[in-house]
């Protein structure tokens, strides 16, 4: 009974333990991560994208901000931002105040929940057991937002289409609503990617396996999407559990390969025309649940080079 008892007090303090490194170390921890991405047309200039992601601002985190703005000095040519940016909405001011220094650049933007309703507490087995409920919480001021990051220069790409010229390259932009709300209407965008541009980009918040195959069927060749957390709590050496959507957690974040019907099989299994996909793990959580585990927050340059 001595050494049950000494096992399951050993096995509460780590508990304990993990979860104060989770709350107040690792969600603070925030990393930038790099990509080379090869999509372009032979004999093009490299060009950085620099994907924000999840921020999830809550108007007092002025660390997060400042490591935004800071962000600038990697001096991208290209910024795509993939939604879920406030939980609050006095939110909003701030994060435009630490996006200022990339205004200017050419941008692009799709919305997530909670750039349209505030978080709300949620029991964490709804989570882990893909329960999905409508959203109960406040609305909060979406067009506001919308109207900020469009007045810095940023395409609003909500369920449309768009064209953004990056260091003399012509890139063909899809984006869609919320997949994870079911605002996403890819019917109203759909069409083959025009031969014309140097590539064809699909942007989505939440990487919902409908919307994936369409933008590749279409021929995307890049396709940028974010939600996922990058699982927010991940086992170490395993990875992560859950995607919060039904794309496999195998591509729960960073850079894969995608096509249709590519959804639990392993990117290097692709054929050979497979476009590319980068999942950002995203920078912030819910108010509700501060805590990340085994799954830094992050953004990402993604420098896009040449195909071979």
């Amino acid at each position: 009974m001595h050494t049950l008892t000494k096992a399951v007090l050993a096995t509460g303090l780590a508990g304990a333990g993990a979860l104060a490194y989770g709350s107040l170390i690792e969600r603070n921890a925030f990393t930038l991560r790099r990509f080379v991405v090869p999509v372009l047309p032979r004999g093009s200039e490299p060009v950085d994208v620099l994907h924000l992601s999840d921020i999830h601002l809550m108007p007092t985190q002025r660390r997060k901000l400042a490591w935004i703005s800071a962000l600038a000095e990697l001096e991208p040519d290209a910024v795509v931002n993939t939604g879920d940016n406030i939980a609050h909405p006095e939110s909003i001011t701030p994060l435009i105040d630490a996006l200022a220094p990339f205004r200017g650049l050419p941008g692009a933007f799709v919305l997530g929940s909670n750039d349209y309703f505030a978080p709300g507490r949620k029991n964490p087995a709804d989570y882990l057991l893909r329960k999905k409920a409508k959203p109960r919480t406040p609305r909060l001021p979406t067009d506001v937002l919308v109207g900020e990051l469009v007045d810095s220069g940023w395409s609003d790409l909500t369920n449309t289409r768009g064209r953004m010229a990056v260091k003399g390259l012509d890139l063909e932009l899809v984006g869609v609503d919320d997949p994870h709300l079911e605002y996403d209407r890819y019917d109203e965008v759909a069409g083959p990617a025009d031969p014309t541009a140097d590539l064809t980009v699909g942007i989505v918040h939440a990487p919902y396996t409908r919307v994936l195959d369409a933008m590749t069927a279409d021929g995307a060749g890049l396709v940028i999407a974010g939600h996922t957390h990058g699982g927010q709590l991940a086992v170490p050496f395993y990875g992560a559990l859950v995607t919060n959507c039904d794309l496999d957690t195998g591509r729960v974040k960073g850079l894969s390969r995608w096509w249709p019907g590519a959804n639990g099989i392993p990117s290097n299994e692709a054929p050979t025309d497979a476009a590319w996909m980068h999942v950002s793990a995203g920078l912030g959580t819910s108010p509700y649940a501060p805590i990340r585990f085994a799954c830094r927050p992050e953004a990402t340059l993604l420098t896009l080079t040449p195909r071979a």
